[in-house]
């Protein structure tokens, strides 16, 4: 089962950002005259901001113009920058430095396969951009998970073959990327919900050494 390459998601994986996205996705709703809750929010996981916003229209059945979705767009960003501006090393979710610490030590090559386009600041203002390779984030890919186009870039920029690569996601649209891709996945989450994850584990805490010397043989 030798795996040469990790590719980490970012949202949910190795932070939890959700929260904010949610909060400016509420913000915004509001000002539109209609409420947006966290059920709501769950179909939001793994998908494009442009995406997001088309549904979050169609649950309060709002209709734009192509100025008004645009304008829509950048500011729900730009409370989402807000807010996540304050973000620091607590934001990391359990042990997930454990394991980059672990990967590390035997030189693996590690990704980071997000759709998120301020992926690039979050890991700053972790302080975990060191840890990886290679940052594949929506600036760079044209497709959506459950395409497997950011995996497989990732791959491509590690210099490692797709079969070789581990994935870690939170999200079923990123199992079914990584599976797509031909990787290996690994779901961050509820068995139920990532049943189609070759693994799952509820969080970091869960993943031993043990499990991981296995991965990469």
């Amino acid at each position: 089962m030798k795996k040469t390459g990790f590719i980490f998601d970012l949202d949910g994986v190795i932070v939890d950002t959700a929260k904010y996205h949610y909060l400016a996705w509420r913000k915004l709703a509001n000002e539109l005259g209609f409420e947006f809750t966290q059920g709501q929010n769950e179909q939001f996981k793994g998908v494009s901001r442009k995406r997001c916003l088309e549904i979050l229209l169609e649950i309060g059945n709002i209709k734009a113009s192509q100025e008004q979705f645009n304008r829509w767009l950048i500011e729900k960003n730009e409370d989402y920058l807000s807010l996540i501006e304050k973000m620091d090393e607590s934001e990391i979710l359990p042990d997930v430095q454990k394991v980059l610490q672990f990967l590390r030590k035997y030189h693996i090559p590690m990704a980071l396969g997000s759709a998120s386009k301020n992926a690039r600041p979050i890991l700053e203002k972790v302080n975990l951009t060191d840890y990886f390779k290679v940052i594949v984030d929506g600036t760079q890919v044209t497709k959506a998970k459950p395409d497997p186009e950011v995996f497989l870039l990732a791959a491509e920029q590690m210099g490692v073959r797709p079969k070789e690569c581990v994935v870690f996601e939170d999200a079923v649209a990123g199992i079914e990327a990584a599976n797509n891709a031909g990787m290996l996945s690994i779901g961050i989450g509820e068995k139920k919900v990532l049943s189609e994850a070759k693994f799952v584990f509820a969080n970091f805490t869960e993943i031993d050494d043990k499990f991981l010397k296995r991965l990469i043989g």
